[in-house]
């Protein structure tokens, strides 16, 4: 008996040994080849870049995943605690592995069940990190030996931060700070008890538990995870019972861009981060990008071009519906299919309902819920005769010409926007308008970019009037041409003929400008002739000085990259950008220094480290830790000075008059001092305003996509100078005026601004004007072109390139 208890044992041992050497066995073959845990040490995964404004509102991020890295020591002890309750209580405590859990994994699978989870949060993060989703014993043993190798490289603190940021947990977040912001628009440390504990439901099956989906499943899976919390220690009884008793509340977090009002500046920033780093830099490198957006002036920047396009759009007349539809037993389902602007939040679609002569009635498109549904809820509304008399002149495709009542403009069916009118159920009538236009402002000491719209509405169109529309600037270069001529000895009291002028236009024919309105004023001084936007004068002046030095000084300023030296680019015919146009006279406004227009102040990596700063000034002892009696630190300011600042005055003052004598006299209404120009071009294609204060530009275009005539009188004093006027009212509230300031040396001479000659006494064309040192008003009358009708070795014929720049004709630009 012992003999045979021997034998057995021996064969037990045998076969003991051989399943052990074969486990060994497997298990060596399985760790072959295993991948190397210790890039978990340089772990960066794919990471949110924020676009910040510059009082650091959020203004939109990029990703590919939606994450944002939190350190352990920024995570509360609540949301640790929450998760691991949820998925591995014991976390602190064993070593890598649940051998109880294992064990029970492996007996499921000797009986043939699926393959288990019994994943400790160290072999999640192995998983996640190092192996794949199959479910295979390979797969588990890998998983097992990199959780134990890992266990002992690493804390408990980091492996947890690895994993509290790695988790995918749902509405596309990945880590718990993005989840919190996805799920509650919170910050990790404002989480509640019950909110901590529903994020801590979702590591298994996020969309199991989707409480728009399935909320019961949702809310007792929150409900367990509650109940595991106060098993643990982690909340009391009563904390417990009161978190179980509140409901899942979602707030999903917009994505995108948050605020609405700045989609064309926020499109412009992310395309200049793409070409400076890349798209992966972008959308994976957790950028934080500081902004130049001032919020509060971009809202009236917009509001100001959106109004100025509607007023001007709704006077052109009502050109039909956004669309019909056949209302059918639910009106709201059936124009809840129409998308809207979302950019444009005051208005609502609505379909007409029933349309007498005197009143329309209305349904209003429903707004939809968080989970993409539309409300239940049925607005009615009112457009009466009143709110749409703009609407009686018809411009559709049918019909043109006047009607008188409401129902001969909307029929039933018909999908129009609406606004509200009070408090009441009454709507306006309104119209994405055709007409677009642009509008940037901008710091002239810094280039910084404080608002920028280029557009009625980026949902309709995204295409940026303000930085890639190249358009015909008009009169409003004309500026340019003048400081030419007051940096290269001439003076704001010079003298030029303003007559008739003919040049050859390379075809055979002539080219013949004209003032705007027709007329010649004689001989005028550059003041007047600025004033009054002089065509004329403006020519035979960049006649006199050749346009070769003309095409320098409007290169220098940055408005063309290279200008034809032809005579009608005097004229503003060649084209430019908004964006560029205020930079050039942020130049003149800044005293004459060049500057870079800049829509970012500085980037930052994912650590925290600036990558790039938009102010290269340099300052030495600006750091210096004591003071000691030393003088003030002076920032180092390098720009090149590609403007006499005695010049820049004289032109600035020049503008001055344009805004109280000239073509802006409307500007005047600021009541503070403003310099600017304004700009039209042929057939009153295109209307621009340029201005500035000492411490604003601000740029104003209007015009179609398709340049075609906005009609007789839209001139850039009368469509463009008024946004100006709207906008710089709000930029301007609550500050003190401020005077433009006169260079040191310039000599302030009283003089007749009619015919530049020093004046005695005072009267309404007595003007102090300013000259450089060395120069004053002229001894004797004399006039600059006096003679000239015709092309001249100054100017040069008109070649068949510059006459695609401008239109044939007696107009010119103006």
């Amino acid at each position: 008996m012992i003999r045979l208890i021997g034998y057995f044992f021996g064969i037990g041992s045998v076969l003991f040994i051989f399943v052990a050497g074969a486990v060994a066995w497997y298990v060596e073959r399985t760790a072959e080849g295993l991948p190397d845990y210790q890039v978990l040490a340089k772990y960066e995964p794919p990471v949110t870049t924020r676009v910040h404004a510059s009082d650091g509102q959020l203004m939109a991020e990029y990703a590919s995943q939606r994450r944002l890295f939190l350190p352990i020591q920024a995570i509360p002890d609540l949301v640790k605690n929450a998760f691991l309750s949820a998925e591995d209580k014991n976390f602190y405590s064993h070593p890598g592995i649940d051998i109880e859990g294992v064990g029970r994994a492996v007996m499921v699978l000797a009986k043939g069940g699926r393959m288990q989870g019994a994943s400790t949060i160290t072999q999640q993060v192995a998983k996640n990190f190092l192996l794949t989703n199959e479910r295979t014993l390979d797969r588990k043993l890998k998983e097992a030996i990199l959780s134990l190798r890992i266990e002992q490289a690493y804390s408990k603190d980091k492996i947890l931060e690895l994993y509290l940021n790695e988790i995918y947990l749902g509405m596309g977040s990945y880590g718990i700070a993005a989840a919190a912001l996805a799920y509650f628009d919170k910050s990790v440390t404002e989480l509640s008890v019950e909110e901590a504990a529903y994020l801590a439901a979702l590591p298994k099956a996020p969309e199991n538990y989707n409480p728009f989906r399935d909320y019961d499943r949702a809310l007792d899976r929150r409900n367990w995870v509650i109940a595991q919390m106060t098993a643990n220690g982690v909340i009391d009884q009563q904390e417990a019972s009161a978190a179980k008793e509140k409901p899942i509340k979602v707030n999903p977090r917009p994505s995108g861009t948050y605020l609405a009002s700045s989609q064309y500046f926020t499109e412009d920033v992310r395309r200049e981060i793409v070409q400076r780093y890349g798209s992966k830099a972008l959308y994976e490198g957790g950028l934080s990008v500081r902004t130049t957006l001032d919020p509060a002036l971009q809202k009236e920047a917009r509001a100001a071009l959106q109004n100025a396009l509607v007023a001007f759009d709704q006077q052109r007349g009502y050109r039909g519906p956004v669309t019909t539809i056949d209302i059918g037993s639910d009106w709201g389902a059936e124009v809840g299919k129409v998308e809207a602007l979302a950019d444009v939040p005051q208005w609502r679609l609505a379909v007409v309902l029933e349309a007498n002569a005197d009143r329309v009635s209305v349904g209003v498109q429903p707004r939809r819920a968080i989970s993409g549904a539309l409300d239940s809820q049925r607005d009615i509304g009112t457009i009466a005769l009143s709110d749409m008399k703009w609407a009686l002149r018809l411009d559709t495709r049918d019909q043109k010409g006047s009607v008188r009542s409401a129902d001969q403009v909307l029929s039933r069916g018909d999908v129009v926007y609406v606004e509200k009118a009070g408090d009441g159920d009454g709507y306006l009538l309104r119209q994405p308008p055709k007409v677009q236009g642009a509008l940037v402002a901008m710091e002239p000491e810094t280039g910084r970019v404080r608002a920028m719209v280029g557009g009625f509405s980026y949902d309709q169109s995204e295409f940026n009037r303000a930085s890639q529309a190249y358009r015909q600037p008009g009169s409003s270069f004309k500026p340019f041409v003048y400081s030419a001529a007051l940096d290269n000895g001439y003076t704001p009291a010079s003298v030029i003929m303003d007559g008739p002028v003919s040049l050859p236009d390379g075809n055979g024919g002539y080219w013949t400008p004209q003032n705007y309105g027709g007329g010649y004023a004689g001989p005028s001084t550059l003041r007047l002739g600025i004033e009054k936007s002089r065509n004329l004068m403006t020519v035979r002046l960049a006649k006199d000085m050749g346009m070769d030095l003309v095409a320098a000084y409007a290169e220098r300023f940055g408005i063309y990259d290279h200008l034809k030296p032809y005579l009608p680019m005097a004229l503003g015919a060649g084209e430019t950008t908004v964006l560029r146009m205020v930079t050039a006279y942020s130049v003149i406004a800044n005293g004459g220094r060049s500057i870079e227009p800049s829509l970012i102040d500085r980037v930052q990596d994912r650590y925290g480290r600036t990558v790039y700063k938009h102010d290269q000034r340099f300052c030495a002892d600006c750091n210096t830790r004591e003071y000691d009696g030393q003088a003030e630190p002076e920032l180092v300011d390098e720009r090149d000075q590609v403007l006499d600042p005695m010049t820049a005055y004289q032109i600035t003052s020049m503008m001055e008059g344009v805004v109280q004598r000239g073509t802006a006299t409307r500007v005047k209404a600021l009541g503070v001092p403003v310099a600017g120009k304004t700009g039209t071009t042929n057939d009153e294609k295109d209307a621009w305003f340029v201005g500035f204060t000492p411490d604003l530009v601000c740029g104003v275009y209007l015009g179609y996509d398709n340049p075609q005539p906005m009609g007789h009188g839209a001139t850039g004093g009368g469509l463009a100078a008024p946004v100006f006027i709207d906008f710089m009212k709000e930029a301007l509230k609550g500050k003190k005026p401020v005077d433009f300031k006169v260079p040191e040396g310039m000599e302030l001479i009283a003089v007749n601004r009619k015919t530049g000659m020093r004046a005695s006494g005072s009267g309404p064309d007595v003007i102090m004007e300013a000259f450089k040192p060395g120069t004053g008003p002229a001894d004797s009358y004399q006039i600059i072109g006096e003679d000239e009708i015709a092309s001249g070795p100054g100017g040069g014929q008109i070649s068949q390139q510059a006459e695609q720049a401008i239109t044939q004709g007696a107009g010119g630009l103006f």
